[in-house]
């Protein structure tokens, strides 16, 4: 796949896509580390699969609240999902 970026507004719309992918990642990684099928885990954070999956394919969590429930779905800590919010900070905009 490649990309064309003739401005600046085109890099940080890649920039975004790039740490949506790698926060979807961490996600995928902490589901698959706790053992969890998409199913199981989207009905613990009160999401339909299909949104799961959207997130894991690197589709940004717009609010506070559903990143709360997904990470308790993943049984992550509060600094676990922080640290993970802060490497991808640049996901969301600014």
């Amino acid at each position: 796949m490649s990309m064309t970026i003739n401005n600046q507004e085109d890099f940080h719309r890649v920039q975004q896509l790039v740490w949506g992918k790698l926060f979807g990642i961490f996600i995928q990684k902490g589901r698959e580390k706790r053992g969890c099928t998409v199913e199981e885990v989207a009905h613990l954070a009160g999401m339909g699969p299909s949104e799961w999956l959207a997130v894991e394919a690197g589709r940004i969590p717009e609010s506070a609240a559903q990143l709360r429930l997904m990470a308790a779905a993943l049984q992550f800590s509060k600094v676990q999902l922080a640290t993970i919010i802060q490497i991808c900070r640049a996901a969301w905009k600014a």
